[in-house]
């Protein structure tokens, strides 16, 4: 398998399929399996928050579309997770 190129969007793809591993959205790529873990959900996400907001300005407007939406979303996740 071919690594793919290092860029801003692989870093985000890479934090958001932590956070959704996490969340219990996606199973875990060596064991297939599902598990959820708030703390590290959080983390990840707390993690894409930090990136947004140290990059702000700096973003393509696709980049930063992407950006928003990925964490609009987990965040729902997260927050449909805690109920």
């Amino acid at each position: 398998m071919k690594t793919p190129e290092a860029s801003m969007s692989v870093l985000m793809m890479s934090l958001a399929s932590s956070a959704a591993m996490a969340l219990g959205l996606a199973p875990h790529p060596e064991s297939g399996e599902t598990s959820k873990d708030k703390n590290m959900a959080k983390f990840n996400i707390d993690l894409l928050l930090v990136l947004k907001e140290k990059t702000k300005g700096n973003l393509s407007s696709d980049e930063e579309r992407f950006l928003n939406h990925v964490i609009q979303d987990l965040q729902l996740k997260f927050v449909e997770m805690k109920a």
